[in-house]
């Protein structure tokens, strides 16, 4: 060489760019405009565990196995580089064999000879592994905190802490936690490939006990963060003979045993050693890595300590939910049912807290007369703690309300009163009430499965999807109300609540749900968010697929039908009626004494053909004397029906208005009063039914000693599993149940 920069002919052949970038211990990778490889070096291949040419098809620099929450960040970075940019920063990447190393990249423009940005250069390496770590540290701290942030679940937490510190920082990584005044491994993640064989280090699951003295007891006691730089020049007591034999055969070399403290309290402990299982550039910590590690431990423990409470809020809050709805689904004659509940997503995801998973969302499905059934789903706005309050309540009042087995529309105009009452009690500044009642929308049922008759009355809520036929179309509903809690003053609620009939045919069933079901979250990159009617119709093509299989499955292929997350609270509850028609006698008489024995001889020749057991049919015989008998004995001195006038024209004069039909003597004797009697079969019971013209709804009396009667209804509320009455638009009705197999 004569002078600098001259070299023999045989070295220049080696300082050709392609030699140079071969040899380099930094990654380089070369990508066009838009972001497809180009090129990368022998380190880029090793640090992503990526190999082959890149220029043998055109592959993405996503495929590098930056993950998916990166993406934003590398879309970013590239913009500012194509406009002639210079970017810096971490990624998180998942290699080829699957292990998770932070990367820190810079990224400049690849300009042509013009000037002009053709693509990009991007140069990188291994995190904390380069002479530049105080200069990664705060960004690869940043990302960690990031990471840990995203994670709301226990397991889900220390999963991601496993991943962040193995290989990267560490050969083992084991993580206790405080159970009471127990020290339990939760985490035992060692390098790919490799696990302790039995009976040597503690398994997970297992009470931790570190002897005195101990480096981990140390940490345990002192809250910090002890390094033990060199096992080869320490000498520490060991917690078994199996671990002392297992450390020496692997070569444990160096350790980092960090406490997990938080708000004045110590979660546990985080413990990361190093081994002879790598090859690494340095198999011994410093103090400047038991430093970095005792940040980390500060997030890890924030991130436990927050995913501890979520948990905590999370189980309090399923038990309240759990504790709202029905425990379990009464067994309904010619009705199969099948329910769904799914809580809301946590709201951390939106960034307002990890606090309200409950919602308003509810459903219930309520016994009445006579085998009858009331069904509701209902949804409160909002979701939390108070929403959850809300429909415990509106939920417990409709049971109450149905009791009374009013219609629906009746049901519903009561709930609506209800809302108003429990509004949070609110004055403006001069004292008036301002009080505003929650918003719910609600759908009440009662369905009859020996007529199949159905009537309803809706308050806002989305109709049901009935699947019939082989098709799944939305009931007809022509009175939609208002939402419980809206309604205009000035307007009573039955004008706003209309009942409407329907028949529901032999094997048809009904699916009712929340708008949780429906308004889910797009998944990420899924494309355009689906319309309700495309929703609705992509709803009906999977029911459809699945009508004739059980409900449980139908809900099952309901909950997931629409894609995307669940967003809100969800309820979901299908019905299918009876194939077969169920077992009914039905006979009118005239209210007679002689027709009493008549009545018991129709239920005796019934029960006998539904082969009910002797003992009950003469128990249920005797019941339907008692309750024949007192319709007949107050039948006299029932009086005369209301009437509807329906009056064509204008109004009447006063002379004229009483010279009207039925109006003309009142001494005139009203027709022959009649009962109905009416008997139905179930699996495991059999309903009486006694109808007549009578308004008045009886009640038990107490009979004196030397009273003839007024011993009826106490032998029937004394011997009948259920009874009641209720008004018809005729009269009433008074039933009683009696189970066809004995106490």
């Amino acid at each position: 060489m004569k002078r600098w920069g001259d070299l023999p002919q045989d070295a220049a052949d080696h300082l050709s760019a392609g030699a140079v970038l071969d040899q380099a211990e930094m990654a380089v990778v070369v990508t066009d405009r838009f972001s497809n490889l180009l090129y990368w070096n022998p380190f880029a291949e090793r640090l992503f565990g990526h190999s082959g040419p890149p220029g043998s098809r055109e592959r993405p620099a996503l495929t590098l196995g930056l993950l998916d929450t990166d993406h934003p960040l590398a879309v970013e970075a590239a913009k500012q580089v194509l406009k002639g940019g210079v970017w810096e920063g971490t990624f998180e990447v998942k290699r080829g064999d699957g292990t998770m190393i932070y990367v820190r990249a810079q990224a400049v423009p690849l300009r042509h000879p013009s000037g002009a940005v053709t693509g990009i250069v991007i140069t990188a390496r291994e995190a904390m592994r380069s002479n530049e770590r105080e200069k990664d540290r705060f960004g690869l701290l940043e990302r960690i905190g990031e990471r840990l942030a995203g994670s709301l679940y226990v397991e889900e937490t220390l999963k991601r802490v496993a991943e962040m510190l193995v290989p990267q920082f560490a050969d083992h990584c084991f993580i206790e936690l405080m159970e009471g005044d127990r020290l339990t491994r939760r985490v035992s993640t060692h390098v790919q490939g490799w696990s302790p064989p039995p009976n040597t280090w503690a398994p997970l699951g297992a009470e931790i006990r570190y002897p005195a003295g101990h480096y981990a007891d140390i940490a345990l006691r002192r809250q910090e963060t002890i390094l033990v730089e060199d096992f080869a020049r320490t000498n520490y007591p060991s917690p078994s003979e199996g671990s002392t034999r297992l450390a020496a055969e692997v070569g444990l070399t160096s350790a980092i045993v960090a406490p997990l403290c938080v708000r004045g309290e110590t979660l546990g402990l985080m413990y990361l050693g190093l081994s002879n299982l790598t090859d690494r550039r340095s198999p011994h910590y410093d103090t400047f890595d038991r430093d970095f590690v005792g940040a980390i431990a500060t997030r890890v423990a924030l991130a436990v300590d927050n995913a501890l409470l979520f948990e905590e809020e999370r189980h309090t809050a399923e038990s309240f939910q759990k504790h709202l709805l029905p425990r379990a689904l009464p067994q309904l004659d010619g009705l199969e049912i099948a329910v769904r509940y799914f809580p809301a997503a946590p709201l951390a995801s939106h960034g307002q807290g990890i606090q309200t998973q409950v919602g308003g969302d509810w459903y219930d499905v309520i016994p009445l007369s006579a085998g009858r059934v009331g069904i509701v789903i209902g949804d409160v706005e909002g979701r939390g703690a108070k929403a959850a309050a809300v429909m415990g309540q509106l939920r417990a009042a409709l049971r109450a309300f149905a009791q009374d087995d009013k219609p629906p529309a009746e049901i519903l105009a009561r709930l609506d009163e209800w809302t108003r009452i429990i509004a949070t009690p609110e004055q403006d500044d001069s004292g008036e009430d301002v009080s505003v009642p929650p918003i719910v929308t609600c759908q009440y049922l009662v369905y009859d499965a020996w007529s199949r008759e159905l009537s309803f009355a809706n308050a806002g809520h989305a109709p049901p999807l009935l699947l019939v036929d082989g098709t799944c179309v939305e009931l007809d509903i022509k009175e939609v109300g208002q939402p419980l809690g809206v309604r205009a003053k000035g307007m009573h609620a039955d004008l706003v609540y209309k009942e409407e009939t329907r028949t529901l045919p032999p094997g048809a069933a009904l699916l009712l749900y929340t708008d949780g079901l429906v308004d889910r979250r797009p998944i990420r990159d899924s494309g355009p968010p689906l319309s309700d009617e495309e929703t609705l119709t992509l709803l009906c093509d999977r029911l459809v697929e699945t009508a004739g299989d059980s409900v449980e499955e139908i809900a099952d292929a309901a909950t997931a039908a629409v894609p995307g997350e669940i967003d809100d609270d969800m309820a979901i509850l299908v019905v299918r009626s009876s194939a077969a028609d169920l077992d009914v006698e039905e006979r009118t008489f005239p209210a007679q004494p002689i027709m009493v024995s008549e009545a018991r001889r129709m239920a005796a020749a019934a029960f006998s053909g539904w082969n009910v057991p002797e003992e009950r049919a003469e128990l249920a015989c005797l019941l339907v004397s008692e309750v024949v008998t007192n319709v007949v004995l107050h039948a006299a001195a029932a009086g005369v029906p209301r009437r509807d006038l329906m009056m064509d024209g204008g109004p009447l004069d006063f002379d004229e208005s009483w010279d009207l039909p039925g109006f003309e003597d009142e001494d005139e004797p009203a027709g022959e009063k009649e009962f109905t009697l009416r008997l139905r079969r179930g699996r495991e019971s059999v309903w009486v039914e006694v109808f007549d013209q009578d308004l008045r709804l009886p009640r038990i009396r107490s009979a004196g000693e030397n009273d003839e009667g007024g011993r009826g209804l106490y032998l029937v509320d004394q011997l009948a599993r259920r009874w009641g009455s209720r008004p018809t638009q005729e009269g009433k009705a008074v039933w009683f149940e009696i189970p066809t197999r004995a106490r």
